[in-house]
């Protein structure tokens, strides 16, 4: 009898520790099925929600050359259906990957879309819309967070390759992960004309050339020094229904001032021109600086080359100083009613040698500029991601979409 009662012991035992193994067994598989489904359905919410942001054009459906403020949020152009964007719409979006740029003049803050050296991106934060509103707009406040982003599907980098004369340049194209091989370029280098004029004026040189099977090239301009005279260049690359465009500016290193751009109104078209001192930290030294400024708007051809537009000629041209001891002065322009373009700003200071120029485009791809908005994905226990190929102001682009759930999962480790 005792065996007996020792063997049912046993039994019950290992058949209880049978049971609690089986239940840690299932409950692993349904938490991992649980998972699975939540996973599944955030990445259906993260390609619907990317469509919903490139397929429709928001209300009111011109709401990127407006300076009030939108019922629904979208990104295509009204003008067109299916992946095309509109240019002007993203440089109302607050950029994620730069802090705004305070003007102490007005005490303004600026949207900081701006990429690289020469150029400037700077529109008025109270006339811009941040990631919150934006959530708000898309239903997912609370809910979910999300980073979008726009990046160039052709990516043409150019480097400067001389000292001296003649001026040197090289080009590279490449697409996602590939070289751009034997694709047609054009080119425009805009030279600032070193002359006594008040007000410096600029030449530009148009050409055309193609890549190499590697996609590269190099362009040279005889006769122009690379390291006294400044100049930009812009370059537009095409293949198979792919256009990309890339652009350097070459700023004299002994000439350490600027003017800067900062757009004021999208519906007015209002860009106020001032020093570059006077905007954010302001320097140390000199406590004063003049420049005279040249300011005109290109716009590009089907030929890819830049032709110029008419500005009004009292404001394109004029002088700005910054003072540290008194408050410094500012100019506006209104650019003209057209499509896409160019802002190019050329000053000078006041001594032999002193010249530069600024690059501001009017529409996102103008100058092929990507665009981060949103929150920040690192960190976040679970992120999905959707792409588009998409083409914005003519000029491909490839959008991404991350989307994570700010509520967690509960109970599913």
């Amino acid at each position: 009898m005792a065996s007996a009662a020792v063997d049912h012991m046993i039994s019950l035992t290992i058949f209880m520790a049978a049971i609690l193994i089986f239940i840690g067994l299932f409950s692993q598989t349904m938490q991992t099925g649980i998972a699975y489904e939540l996973h599944s359905a955030l990445s259906t919410k993260t390609s619907d929600l990317l469509d919903t942001i490139l397929l429709n054009p928001g209300l009111p459906v011109n709401w990127s050359q407006r300076d009030d403020a939108i019922i629904g949020f979208g990104l295509q152009n009204p003008d067109f259906s299916q992946y095309k964007l509109s240019s002007l719409s993203p440089m109302r979006l607050t950029s994620f990957a730069q802090s705004p740029v305070y003007y102490p003049e007005t005490g303004a803050y600026y949207s900081n879309n701006s990429v690289g050296v020469g150029s400037c991106l700077l529109a008025s934060s109270a006339k811009s819309f941040n990631y919150s509103t934006v959530s708000k707009m898309l239903g997912i406040n609370g809910t979910y967070g999300f980073q979008f982003t726009l990046s160039p599907t052709i990516t043409v980098s150019i480097d400067k390759a001389s000292t001296g004369a003649p001026l040197k340049l090289s080009v590279n194209a490449a697409g996602t992960g590939y070289p751009l091989a034997n694709a047609p370029l054009s080119y425009s280098l805009i030279l600032v004309k070193q002359d006594s004029n008040n007000y410096p004026s600029y030449s530009i040189i148009n050409g055309a050339t193609a890549t190499d099977p590697a996609g590269f090239t190099q362009l040279s301009f005889p006769g122009i020094d690379g390291e006294s005279q400044s100049y930009a260049l812009i370059v537009y690359s095409y293949l198979s229904g792919l256009k990309g465009m890339g652009f350097y500016v070459h700023e004299l290193p002994s000439f350490t001032k600027t003017v800067i751009p900062l757009i004021d109104s999208f519906q007015n078209r209002t860009i106020t021109i001032t020093h570059g001192d006077s905007v954010g930290q302001p320097p140390q030294a000199p406590s004063y600086s003049l420049l005279s400024y040249n300011a005109s708007f290109v716009l590009l051809t089907e030929e890819y080359t830049l032709r110029p537009v008419a500005l009004d000629e009292s404001s394109a041209v004029g002088k700005v100083f910054y003072d540290s001891s008194r408050e410094s002065n500012a100019s506006s322009v209104n650019l003209p009613p057209t499509t896409d373009g160019i802002l190019i700003v050329t000053y000078k200071g006041t001594s032999a040698g002193q010249y530069g120029l600024v690059l501001m485009p009017w529409g996102l791809s103008s100058l092929g500029l990507p665009l981060t908005f949103g929150g920040n994905p690192t960190g976040q226990e679970w992120v999905t991601t959707d792409i588009r190929q998409v083409t914005v102001g003519g000029i491909s682009y490839q959008a991404k979409l991350e989307l994570w759930n700010l509520q967690g999962y509960k109970g599913v480790r």
